[in-house]
């Protein structure tokens, strides 16, 4: 690396800790779609994404028009000092959205842990009880409690002890190293139905609040339960009287080809959290929430100084209209079908694939040493991205061993930027698994 990234290496280097972890050593000047320009001219096709928050692509132009119309107009007064419309109209219009037919009612923040600290708190405040259920191989932020709810220990909770109380975790429904050691479907599901026997071992059903978990594990590496895993769920959930929180931050806003991606499920939740993508890159996340919940604490019990700031509002208002009445939830969809073919194709020709899941675009392959033991390849996982980033190509591994690959591309991508993005990639892994 030489020229004006290096310059600004040393300078990152220099004045910024080294806690926030750069995957690559672009900086970027420009980007717009599916495409990064770094500042010495160099062109990167983006499977990343910002870490699923440019759905819409960078610079989508109604997302910058309605950026820079809000802008032009007033830029802050704080929700709870001076109302404004943009906020109002969100919140209706992720209502409406929102799975199942009770009314709903939506509180905003700036974050994805911010909306999951939020809805924990609804939950409790609600429910009058402290505990909350989560799982394995989650990842739900990075705050005190969000990183309590969070699984993997490095680099996200080592050393930052200790952590918030009543908080519990429970297996997840990771069929590929299924932890009851079953096969689905003959399991039955054993997964979901263990929350009954947790309640015994772990935590009493009466002093449950709520159960948290992803559609699909984000961080975890796209671990994606089978069928009827949250209806199984959601029926001990009501049995006892405890909120299903679903936590679509990375999920959310057609990740997954649908705009919610427990709707896959049939579910519907009590509370849905939602950030990253829904405001196209604006610093804006959400509760979204049946109403006799989200109306039950106290005024002045839930808020902050930024939450919903009407620049992000009014961006993400032009999402929600890119996404639905502009039609790319349909282009999600398709996107997701090549790619679903593609890494067929690719874990057919190549050993090191041990697995492939996902929904819809939101895919992951995880990286094996040897199909029958499993072992997780995490040092070929980690060349695999470099060696994609050498050639022009950004994504991004995850996963309790790091062994996943994922993609996360915008979803206007164009046809040939994605081949050219799949072909750098097919042609990393044929090097480093030296098929």
């Amino acid at each position: 690396m030489s020229g004006r990234n290096q310059e600004l290496l040393e300078k990152r280097n220099q004045h910024v800790p080294q806690g926030p972890f750069n995957i690559t050593t672009a900086f970027i000047k420009e980007a717009r779609g599916a495409i990064m320009v770094d500042v010495d001219g160099r062109e990167l096709i983006d499977f990343a994404g910002g870490i699923g928050v440019n759905n819409v692509g960078h610079c989508h132009p109604k997302v910058v028009a309605a950026i820079q119309d809000q802008a032009a107009k007033f830029i802050h007064t704080c929700f709870h000092v001076a109302m404004y419309e943009p906020y109002v109209d969100l919140a209706e219009r992720l209502n409406a959205l929102a799975p199942g037919d009770d009314p709903k009612m939506t509180l905003f923040a700036n974050s994805g842990a911010e909306a999951v600290e939020n809805a924990v708190k609804v939950a409790r405040y609600a429910t009058k009880r402290p505990a909350v259920i989560c799982f394995d191989n989650a990842f739900h932020g990075r705050t005190l409690l969000t990183m309590t709810l969070t699984s993997k220990v490095k680099p996200y909770k080592f050393g930052y002890g200790p952590y918030a109380p009543e908080v519990y975790r429970m297996p997840y429904a990771y069929c590929y190293r299924c932890p009851f050691g079953l096969t689905h479907p003959s399991c039955g599901t054993a997964c979901a139905n263990y929350l009954e026997e947790f309640f015994i071992s772990h935590v009493a059903a009466e002093q449950t609040a709520a159960v948290i978990a992803e559609p699909i594990q984000g961080e975890g590496g796209f671990i994606t339960p089978p069928p009827e895993y949250f209806s199984t769920l959601k029926t001990i959930c009501e049995k006892h009287g405890i909120l299903l929180i679903v936590d679509e931050v990375q999920t959310g806003a057609g990740r997954t080809g649908t705009f919610f991606a427990i709707d896959h499920w049939g579910v519907v939740p009590d509370i849905v959290t939602m950030a990253k993508s829904f405001a196209g890159g604006m610093p804006l996340s959400a509760v979204i929430g049946r109403a006799e919940l989200m109306n039950a604490s106290h005024a002045g019990g839930l808020g902050g100084t930024y939450g919903g700031n009407p620049i992000a509002c009014r961006a993400a208002l032009a999402v929600a209209e890119i996404l639905i009445e502009d039609g790319l939830m349909d282009r999600a969809v398709a996107l997701g079908e090549t790619l679903k073919a593609r890494f067929d194709e690719i874990a057919r020709r190549y050993e090191i694939v041990g697995d492939v899941r996902g929904k819809g675009p939101m895919l992951a392959m995880e990286l094996v040493e040897d199909r029958e033991t499993k072992t997780p390849a995490a040092d070929k996982a980690k060349a695999v991205v470099s060696r994609c980033f050498e050639k022009g190509l950004v994504l991004l591994s995850c996963g309790n061993f790091g062994n996943v690959i994922r993609t996360l591309m915008p979803l206007v991508i164009t046809d040939e930027q994605l081949e050219k993005g799949l072909g750098i990639l097919e042609e990393s892994l044929a090097e480093i698994s030296g098929s």
